[in-house]
């Protein structure tokens, strides 16, 4: 039977390679629409939680993973062997940066390596991780096509961007368009027929690297966006206005305006990371992509202006830093997950613990975190007599289950960088708003 028949008929055996936020609900996806599918992960440790029928991401439900392996449509391995007996394979490793801010594509490259022992004929890949544009055609197709398969005939490659947006609840992987590009026409055919099973609609692009770039258009839309509205509030900090009322009432335009809001800094596996890829790739075309590292410039240096927002804060209270006792309330990268990766709550720590403070946190959704090396344990609750003993409470990420009203009332100083507290409240100092107390 050809691959094309046994997709449409649900005989398709599906390979995920990478069962984090992205990998692990495009796997209970494809188990949904009634394939039977193989996780793929290096870590020992997921793999044996969700061989245990133990969830860890928030986005996939408990139950439909309990399904799944109940109706023997999911299994769990680290052994890349089962390549030999999978149909088709989507790869949704991470590609995070290097110390030097430049892509780092090890995880691909060490996918690649050992997909190559195992590929045969008639297999379709598609790469889902964010990298830079010519990844795939550059970086996978030789070393398959070295095993002597000839693409588009033998084998069928694709890129098709992930576009999860964790705690979202309205939008997830079947509903959001997926955007595939494929090596050949005929590649293109095979992945759009794949991912037309499981989402509602797959919109065809000419070439992976347009898919590619697809991406980090997003991306970089988002980051150049957040950074002018970043710069915006310090402006409007500047000028003695509310830039949140600026901001609210320059959406009402029902045309040629697009809310974005400040805060603290970027976080996520995404927009901190992805328009680092496209400028790394540019740089090697001699081309400086100038909108970038303006935005990237402003985005960074939110942390230390919060910082500053404390130290003002403390200094109105004949206090400094150096010595008194902050609480940061929420150091998720962003509201409803329990994620800290790159998240601006943790450089706005370690900048306060730079200058002598003395640091705790509450967060509803994270226990620990790793600051300087070190393992920080946050409180169990939020209390009264927490927040009477903090000298500066800082509010990083709003989560809907945190008591701000509690905040509110029990603080004596508290900076406020997602608007959450009441402009009425005596003690607030709110990022991008002129008049502080």
């Amino acid at each position: 039977m050809t691959l094309i028949n046994k997709i449409k008929n649900r005989e398709a055996r599906i390979g995920v390679i990478g069962l984090g936020y992205v990998g692990l609900p495009l796997a209970m996806e494809f188990t949904r629409a009634g394939f039977h599918v193989t996780g793929i992960d290096i870590d020992t440790e997921k793999v044996e939680k969700l061989s245990r029928g133990e969830n860890y991401i928030p986005d996939v439900n408990d139950s439909d993973l309990t399904q799944a392996i109940e109706a023997n449509r999911f299994s769990a391995t680290s052994d890349f062997s089962v390549i030999e007996e999978l149909d088709a394979v989507s790869i949704c490793v991470p590609t995070p940066l290097n110390k030097q801010k430049n892509p780092d594509i090890s995880f691909i490259n060490n996918v690649v390596n050992e997909f190559k022992k195992y590929v045969h004929g008639d297999m379709l890949i598609i790469l889902e991780s964010t990298t830079y544009p010519g990844t795939t055609r550059e970086l996978i197709l030789p070393e398959l096509e070295g095993k002597g398969l000839t693409v588009g005939r033998d084998f069928f490659l694709c890129f098709s961007p992930e576009r999860i947006d964790p705690g979202n609840t309205e939008f997830g992987t079947a509903n959001t368009p997926k955007v595939l590009g494929g090596v050949t026409e005929k590649c293109g055919e095979m992945g759009t027929a794949l991912y037309d099973t499981i989402v509602s609609q797959v919109v065809r692009v000419s070439s992976p690297e347009a898919a590619e770039m697809v991406k980090l258009l997003e991306n970089t839309f988002r980051a150049i966006n957040i950074g002018l509205a970043n710069e915006v509030a310090i402006m409007c900090e500047k000028l003695g206005v509310d830039v949140w009322e600026v901001i609210d009432a320059a959406a009402t335009k029902p045309f040629g305006f697009m809310k974005f809001t400040p805060g603290p800094g970027l976080g996520g596996h995404c927009i901190p990371i992805d328009p680092h890829y496209l400028s790394w790739k540019l740089k090697a075309l001699d081309y400086d992509a100038r909108f970038i590292q303006l935005a990237g410039e402003i985005n960074t240096a939110m942390p230390r202006h919060v910082v500053n927002l404390v130290r003002d804060g403390l200094n109105r209270h004949e206090k400094s830093i150096k010595g008194s006792e902050i609480l940061v309330i929420g150091v998720a990268y962003k509201k409803n997950v329990d994620d800290v990766r790159e998240a601006p709550a943790l450089d706005v720590m370690k900048l306060l613990q730079h200058d002598g403070a003395a640091i705790s946190f509450f967060d509803p959704h994270i226990s620990q975190v790793r600051l300087n090396g070190e393992t920080m344990t946050g409180h169990e609750s939020l209390s009264r007599d927490l927040l009477n003993k903090a000298d500066a409470v800082i509010i990083i990420t709003d989560h809907d289950d945190i008591d701000y009203q509690l905040i509110s009332t029990e603080s004596g100083l508290i900076i406020d960088t997602r608007n959450v507290i009441d402009e009425n409240c005596s003690t607030v100092i709110r990022l991008g708003v002129g008049n502080h107390v």
